[in-house]
C-alpha cells in the first residue's frame, strides 16, 4: 500500500434515505430567514457611502425643453446632480431587447434604445430624467424635489389597441404606428381553410389585465468603484449574477471582468428583477465620478412607477371544431402592451410564448398567432410569473368551456375527446415543440377524483340554502419551460471538509440549497449537511443561465449529475492508486469507492481528505473538485389539471374561492414540500389577478393604482386550503426526469377561477366576464341580468 492513510468510513444508508431525492426535507435557509437574519441588498452598507434619489417625470408624454439643477446642487449635503446630458461623454449603450424576434415580414423587431436618463422625451409617468446623490436619503430626496423640469406635454396613449388606431400619439419617429413587433406564427392559409370547413367556430374577446409585480423587497442597489483595478462592484437583487453582470458590462461598455455583481437574499422577483434598469447605471456612474459608494433603495410608490409589470393583452381567441367536437385549429390575434420601452425579454411573453403554449395538452393540428406588440405611454412590461404560459393556457381553456356551452357538450367530455394520448408520445405539436412524456388523461382523472368533482352537486345545493351561488371549473395546462441554455455545475471539495456547489441559477425564494444538496447527496453520497451552495458572486459564478422559466431544477440538476460523473471518474483513478488496484476494478456506490469483489473501500469524503493532504504522483488527481458547464439543458413540459370551486354572494358580488385542487405532472419530484410551496404561491398570484389585481391609467396616462390604497392584493383570507396531488411521468430529456414547477400555479388558477365564476353566473345567462372579477364587476353583471329578465 502507498504511504497514504485513510479511515475506512461509510456514510450510513439511513442518512442518504433521509435526505435523498423525493424526501420532504426542510429548507436549509428557513431558520435564518424566519429569525430575521436574512441579508437583503438594503441591509448592506459601505464606509463613506452616499445616497441616490431619482428625479422622474410627472408627465406621461412630453418633450424635454430643459432641466434646471442649479438649486438642487446648492442644497446641503448634495455631492452631485446628473442629467442625461452628463452621460454623453461616457457613451453608455442603450437598453435593448435581447430576444431575436422577427416581424411577419422577416425584419427584426424595432428597438426603443432607452437611455439611462432621457434627454429628448419622456414617455411614461416615472421616466427617470435626473438623479441626485447626497449624504443622506432625506437630503437627496429634498434636492431631487428642487430640480425643475421643463417638459412640454404631448398627448398620451395607454391602451395597446388605441395605440394602433389612426392618429394615435406616436412615441417614436422611427417606429410607425407604435408597432415594435408585428408577430406571426403559423400557416395562415391552412388555418383559414380549417376554420372555413369547421362544423363550429367559437370566438372569444379576452382582456388579460396588466398587473404589478409588487415583490416584497423593492429594488435596491449599492455601487462602488475601485480606481486601482478600474473595476465596478454592485450589490443588487437579480435572478442570476453571471448573465446580469455581463449585461451591465455591455451597457457600461467595459470588459465583462470589470463588473462584479453580488446578489444576496432576494425578496421575490417573479421576472421583474431579471431585467436591466436605469438606476443601476446611474449609481455606478456616480460611484466612479465621486470615488465613493452610492446606494439607492426604491420606495413602494416608486416601484409602482418604475418596476416592470406583467400580462397586458387584448386578444381575440378562436377555436374551430369538427362535427364530433374534435379540435381542428386555434387562432389567436390581437395586441400586447409593451409600455413605453422594450425590456430585454418583454415581447416574448406577448407573442412567441403564446404560440408555444396555446395548444396545451390538446391535439390541435393547426394554429396561428398574430400579435402586434404596441408601445404606449405606460410603465414598461417584462416577464411575470409564467411569462406567456399562463396566458396561453387561459385563452385555450376559456375557449373550451365556451365551445362546450355553445355545442351543448359536457365540458369534461370535450376535453377528454381532445387530449393528446400517452401512446402518442413523443408528440410533435403545431407550435413546433415536441412533448417527450405525459399522461394528460391520467392527471385529469386523478384531479376529478381528488377534488370530489362528483360531489359538487350536493355542495352547490348547500350553498344555495345559504343564499350563495356556487360554480366549479376543471382546467388543464401545459407549459413549455425556458429554452435550452448552458448551466454551470462546479463542485469544490473544500479544505474544511465541506462541499461547495457553484451554479448559475439563483435562489430568490425557491429554496435551491435544499433540493440541490439532495441531488448532490444522492449522486455522490456526500453528507447533506456538508453541502454549501454558491450562486451569488459573479467572480465565482462565471457562467449560467439564471433562474426563470421554471428551469432551475432541470438545469442545475443536469449540471450536478454530469459534474458528479466527472467527480466519480476522478475518484476511481485516485482510489485505484491509494488501494493499489486497477482503475477498472473500482466501483462506486452510495458514496463509497470499493474494489470489486472485496470489502475494501474508501468513502468519498475520506478520499477527498487523502488527496488534499497527500502528494499524488503525476496522473493521479490531487482533488476531486470539477468545473463543468452543462450544454444546452433542454426545455421540459410540466402539466396538470386544477379544479376550483367558488361561492358568490349575489347581493354584493363578492367571490370566495372555497375549494382548490391541483394534480400535476412535474416529472421526478426532488422535494415534494418545496414543490407544494411553489404551487401554493403560484395559485395565490393567480387568485390575485383573477379576482382583484389591475394596473389602471387615466386618459392622460396618469397611473391611478399607484399604491396599496388603490391596487388590491390577495390576503390570507382570500387563499383557500389547497389539495395537491402528483401524477409524475419522468421527463426523458434530462437524466433526473424533472420538469419545472415554479409557474404552474398561475397557469392552473387563472383558468379555473374565471371559468368557475362564469359557471356560477351561468344561471343568469352570463357567458363572458373579464378579469379582475371584482365585487363591483360581478354584482353589475348579476344586476344587469336581473334587470333584463324583469324587463
Amino acid at each position: 500500500m502507498q504511504d497514504h492513510t485513510f479511515r475506512d468510513f461509510q456514510v450510513p444508508t439511513i442518512a442518504l434515505q433521509k435526505y435523498g431525492v423525493g424526501q420532504p426535507v426542510r429548507r436549509k435557509e428557513d431558520d435564518a430567514l424566519v429569525r430575521g437574519k436574512g441579508k437583503y441588498t438594503d441591509d448592506f452598507s459601505l464606509p463613506g457611502q452616499l445616497y441616490a434619489w431619482m428625479v422622474r417625470s410627472s408627465h406621461a408624454h412630453g418633450v424635454i425643453r430643459g432641466i434646471d439643477t442649479s438649486a438642487a446642487k446648492a442644497m446641503p449635503g448634495v455631492h452631485g446632480v446628473w442629467t442625461g446630458a452628463d452621460f454623453t461623454a461616457d457613451n453608455y449603450a442603450p437598453f435593448t431587447c435581447a430576444m431575436p424576434l422577427k416581424n411577419r415580414d422577416g425584419s427584426p423587431l424595432l428597438q426603443t434604445n432607452r437611455q439611462a436618463l432621457m434627454t429628448d422625451r419622456v414617455r411614461f409617468v416615472g421616466d427617470p430624467v435626473a438623479f441626485v446623490v447626497a449624504d443622506s436619503v432625506a437630503q437627496a430626496r429634498d434636492a431631487a424635489e428642487a430640480v425643475v423640469l421643463g417638459i412640454e406635454p404631448l398627448p398620451a396613449v395607454t391602451r395597446a389597441d388605441a395605440a394602433a388606431e389612426s392618429g394615435a400619439p406616436r412615441l417614436y419617429e422611427h417606429i410607425p404606428d407604435n408597432v415594435a413587433l408585428d408577430y406571426h406564427y403559423g400557416n395562415t392559409a391552412a388555418v383559414e381553410a380549417a376554420f372555413a370547413g369547421a362544423a363550429h367556430v367559437t370566438k372569444l374577446d379576452i382582456a388579460n389585465t396588466r398587473v404589478a409585480v409588487v415583490a416584497m423587497e423593492p429594488r435596491a442597489a449599492l455601487a462602488c468603484w475601485d480606481k486601482s483595478s478600474e473595476r465596478y462592484t454592485i450589490h443588487a437583487p437579480t435572478q442570476g449574477v453571471a448573465g446580469n453582470s455581463a449585461a451591465l458590462a455591455q451597457l457600461l461598455k467595459v470588459p465583462r471582468d470589470k463588473v462584479r455583481l453580488l446578489t444576496a437574499n432576494v425578496g421575490g422577483s417573479f421576472g421583474m428583477k431579471n431585467i436591466h434598469y436605469p438606476e443601476y447605471i446611474c449609481i455606478l456612474h456616480a460611484a466612479k465620478s465621486l470615488g465613493r459608494p452610492v446606494k439607492w433603495t426604491d420606495e413602494r410608490s416608486g416601484s409602482f412607477l418604475s418596476d416592470s409589470q406583467g400580462r397586458a393583452q387584448k386578444i381575440l381567441a378562436e377555436l374551430a371544431l369538427d362535427s364530433n367536437g374534435k379540435f381542428l385549429a386555434v387562432r389567436v390575434s390581437g395586441y400586447g402592451n409593451l409600455g413605453a420601452y422594450i425590456s430585454n425579454v418583454s415581447p416574448n411573453p406577448l407573442s412567441a410564448n403564446i404560440a408555444k403554449n396555446i395548444t396545451s395538452v390538446y391535439s390541435t393540428p393547426l394554429l396561428t398567432v398574430d400579435i402586434k406588440c404596441m408601445l404606449t405611454n405606460t410603465t414598461l412590461l417584462g416577464a411575470y410569473r409564467g411569462a406567456g404560459r399562463p396566458e396561453a393556457n387561459y385563452f385555450m381553456e376559456r375557449l373550451i368551456d365556451r365551445a362546450a356551452a355553445e355545442l351543448g357538450i359536457d365540458r369534461l367530455a370535450l376535453r377528454k375527446r381532445n387530449f393528446v394520448k400517452s401512446s402518442q408520445m413523443p408528440f410533435s405539436t403545431a407550435s413546433g415543440v415536441t412533448y417527450d412524456s405525459g399522461d394528460f388523461q391520467g392527471v385529469f382523472s386523478n384531479a376529478l377524483e381528488l377534488s370530489d368533482h362528483a360531489g359538487f352537486g350536493k355542495r352547490k345545493k348547500e350553498s344555495r340554502k345559504r343564499g350563495k351561488l356556487r360554480g366549479i371549473a376543471v382546467g388543464s395546462y401545459l407549459e413549455s419551460t425556458a429554452p435550452p441554455r448552458n448551466e454551470l455545475g462546479k463542485i469544490v471539495f473544500e479544505a474544511d471538509g465541506t462541499v461547495t456547489l457553484i451554479t448559475g441559477t439563483l435562489d430568490y425564494g425557491q429554496g435551491h440549497a435544499t433540493p440541490f444538496a439532495q441531488i448532490l447527496s444522492a449522486q455522490l453520497g456526500v453528507p447533506f449537511e456538508m453541502v454549501k451552495l454558491e450562486q451569488n458572486d459573479s467572480d465565482i459564478v462565471h457562467a449560467g443561465g439564471g433562474t426563470g422559466g421554471s428551469r432551475s431544477i432541470t438545469a442545475t440538476g443536469m449540471a450536478i449529475v454530469e459534474a458528479s460523473a466527472l467527480v466519480i471518474a476522478k475518484g476511481k483513478l485516485a482510489a485505484a492508486h491509494l488501494m493499489e488496484a486497477a482503475e477498472g476494478d473500482i466501483e462506486f456506490t452510495n458514496g463509497r469507492f470499493t474494489i470489486a469483489g472485496t470489502d475494501r473501500g474508501i468513502d468519498i469524503m475520506e478520499l477527498s481528505r487523502c488527496l488534499r493532504e497527500g502528494k499524488m504522483p503525476e496522473g493521479v488527481p490531487s482533488s476531486l473538485s470539477v468545473d463543468h458547464n452543462s450544454k444546452e439543458v433542454p426545455s421540459t413540459y410540466p402539466n396538470g389539471c386544477h379544479v376550483a370551486e367558488v361561492e358568490i354572494d349575489p347581493d354584493t358580488g363578492v367571490v370566495h374561492v372555497v375549494r382548490y385542487t391541483g394534480v400535476n405532472d412535474f416529472g421526478t419530484i426532488i422535494n415534494p414540500m418545496l414543490v407544494a410551496g411553489q404551487l401554493h404561491g403560484g395559485v395565490a398570484q393567480g387568485i390575485g389577478q383573477a379576482l382583484m389585481e389591475e394596473v389602471s391609467y387615466d386618459s392622460s396616462g396618469q397611473p391611478i393604482t399607484g399604491s396599496f390604497m388603490d391596487y388590491a392584493m390577495p390576503r390570507a383570507e382570500d387563499i383557500p386550503l389547497m389539495t395537491v396531488g402528483n401524477h409524475p411521468t419522468p421527463a426523458k430529456s434530462n437524466p433526473l426526469g424533472t420538469k419545472g414547477c415554479g409557474e404552474a400555479g398561475c397557469a392552473g388558477s387563472l383558468t379555473t377561477i374565471v371559468n368557475a365564476v362564469i359557471d356560477a353566473l351561468s344561471e343568469f345567462g352570463v357567458a363572458q366576464i373579464d378579469m379582475p372579477l371584482t365585487p363591483e364587476r360581478v354584482w353589475r353583471v348579476i344586476h344587469d341580468a336581473r334587470k333584463a329578465k324583469a324587463a
